[in-house]
């Protein structure tokens, strides 16, 4: 699984700066977690289940109360904020389908930004991109 997951990451823009022996190291370090159609992998206000999910497979909601705030499927990834800011989970990510993640602690990305700082500026850069499509949705 870990050959298919490094051939998925050289895919993935978050990661694109990155060569195939870095990416194994980010896959080593990293753990595979399976959740199932309806499961809740984090919940806002949570704490405790810092860390940082890149969708491997499958298709997750990002909701605030009943409101589905964006859908999220492979490559793309959640939990950023919590890693980078230290604050609780700002909303609840729902499985919409059975969805397999690559989890990261937010020890493990801190080191990944300390080591490949593109890693950082490619964050930042979706960040950005999620900031302006709540800011139109927002004016419109």
């Amino acid at each position: 699984m870990a050959g298919k997951t490094v051939e998925m990451l050289k895919g993935v823009p978050l990661f694109s700066s990155l060569n195939t022996r870095q990416l194994k190291s980010v896959v080593k370090t990293a753990k595979e977690k399976e959740f199932e159609e309806g499961k809740a992998i984090v919940k806002e206000g949570e704490e405790k289940k810092a860390g940082f999910y890149l969708i491997l497979d499958g298709q997750v909601e990002v909701k605030q109360g009943e409101k589905t705030l964006s859908r999220l499927g492979t490559g793309q990834f959640f939990g950023e904020m919590a890693v980078l800011d230290g604050q609780p989970r700002s909303a609840d990510v729902i499985a919409v389908e059975d969805t397999e993640c690559l989890l990261l602690t937010n020890w493990d990305v801190k080191a990944l930004i300390k080591t490949y700082p593109d890693i950082a500026m490619n964050i930042i850069a979706e960040l950005a991109r999620r900031l302006r499509k709540t800011s139109d949705s927002l004016s419109s």
